[in-house]
């Protein structure tokens, strides 16, 4: 009697194999889409993690001072002091100095746009002015959001995302060890085969995927259509911002995100509060800021100005460690806080959306945080490396080399539908994933028609 065969049996084979083959598909439709997008958001991502080191050294001469014995200007007359040095422009939001060596910086709202003064507090010197869109952070931020390309691009971020998250999983399929030598956490052979650069692409996925991923999802609650419907969804069960600090507050229609630079996730789209008794004299911005310092706001906390008569004086807090996150609005006449948010006093869902957001910008865990999103940046750039240098290395001369369906029409409708079925949870990627689908049958039959014998 014959032994046991371990091996798998023909037909079971070929199936595996038939849905390896339509995962490969998908996976090199994901990262022809993701890749280029990818790239960007490695190279922007890296900048901005360590965005306070390169303002302390490379733009220290409006960020930095030298620390005196002598008390610093109120921040009525530096406020003032911005005013002078550009005079046809209102002030908007006035950002306390983050400590002892730290500029303040006034924002100036004026017919070109919006400028940052930078101030030393002690003396009132006007050490910078740079356009709010110029500003070299904000120039890498905008760009890695595509925000500079309009609200069509900034949405190919959420597709983007998404499909990232398809390559990923589909990737770690295709990792998985199927009895092969290399590509699992070897690499095979030398630069100058395919099969080393393969190698190398599957187990800097492995090694990576999941901080890829991560980086993805953490980004998607950002996005213009998936991340709005996913605040208002928790928002609406208590989960998010906390309603009942509003009740009974009079609020206005314009969003805490339009007058502070960050307000953070869970609270961009709550309402700024108005003023209530407008008979008063306002309390001015000095008063504010005593008040504010009195309620334990972080130093280095932006204010926006009141602007009319019911407005008020709106704070936020956003420092490197995400518990002490604080959002403040006081009434401009009586000082009274209308709305004090703390990190606690934010639903669940707000909290971890804002945990992930602070360890995504690497602001959690201080150098360690900062330097493993920037290890899974580099990683992203060798995985599209590696995958450019796959891809030439095997396409056919003249073609897109594009890896070809199974014959097993199961294999190729089951894998299909699971990335459908992926896209519904993430709208804007089901989309670009219907159009990719259409494409694709589109340009199958026009090659079965190229092929097909001219009839007589």
């Amino acid at each position: 009697m014959p032994a046991p065969s371990s091996a798998p049996a023909p037909g079971r084979a070929r199936l595996r194999d038939a849905v390896h083959r339509a995962v490969w598909r998908w996976h090199f439709y994901a990262g022809l889409l993701c890749l280029p997008f990818l790239i960007l958001l490695s190279v922007t991502g890296s900048v901005y993690l360590f965005k306070d080191e390169i303002n302390r050294t490379l733009f220290s001469h409006r960020t930095l001072v030298p620390v005196r014995a002598t008390p610093p200007l109120s921040p009525e007359r530096l406020v003032f002091i911005a005013a002078d040095a550009v005079p046809d422009a209102q002030p908007t939001t006035y950002a306390s100095p983050e400590g002892p060596d730290r500029t303040a910086v006034v924002t100036m709202a004026g017919p070109s746009g919006k400028t940052l003064v930078y101030l030393d507090p002690y003396d009132g010197a006007v050490l910078d002015r740079v356009g709010r869109t110029d500003e070299a952070m904000m120039v890498v931020r905008r760009l890695h959001s595509l925000a500079y390309f309009g609200p069509v691009a900034n949405g190919l971020i959420e597709v983007v995302a998404g499909f990232t998250l398809i390559l990923v999983l589909s990737g770690l399929y295709l990792w998985w060890p199927r009895r092969q030598g290399g590509g699992v956490v070897s690499v095979h052979g030398t630069p100058a085969r395919r099969v080393w650069w393969r190698d190398l692409h599957a187990v800097t996925g492995f090694v990576a995927g999941a901080g890829l991923f991560f980086l993805a999802a953490t980004g998607l609650p950002w996005s213009i259509l998936w991340g709005d419907q996913l605040r208002a969804a928790s928002n609406r069960a208590g989960l998010g911002q906390p309603n009942a600090l509003w009740a009974g507050v009079p609020v206005s229609t314009v969003p805490m995100g339009a007058v502070l630079d960050q307000t953070g996730w869970a609270l961009e789209a709550a309402p700024l509060p108005r003023s209530g008794s407008r008979d008063g004299v306002p309390i001015g911005i000095d008063r504010a800021t005593e008040i504010l310092t009195g309620l334990g706001m972080p130093a280095g906390y932006e204010l926006a100005l009141p602007e009319g008569p019911a407005g008020v004086y709106a704070a936020a807090a956003y420092p490197r460690d995400v518990t002490r996150q604080r959002m403040i609005s006081l009434d401009q006449y009586s000082g009274q806080p209308l709305v004090n948010v703390r990190f606690g006093d934010i639903g669940f869902v707000g909290r971890g959306i804002q945990y992930g957001i602070g360890l995504h910008k690497g602001e959690v865990a201080g150098r360690v945080n900062q330097l493993l999103m920037l290890a899974f940046c580099l990683a992203t750039l060798l995985l599209a490396v590696t995958a450019a240098v796959m891809w030439w290395k095997r396409r056919p001369a003249g073609r897109l080399g594009v890896p070809a369906w199974p014959d097993d029409r199961r294999a190729v409708g089951a894998v299909t539908g699971l990335v459908v079925a992926f896209g519904i949870a993430f709208p804007l990627t089901g989309l670009a994933i219907l159009a990719m689908i259409a494409v694709d049958a589109a340009w199958l039959g026009l090659r079965r028609g190229l092929r097909r014998p001219a009839t007589a």
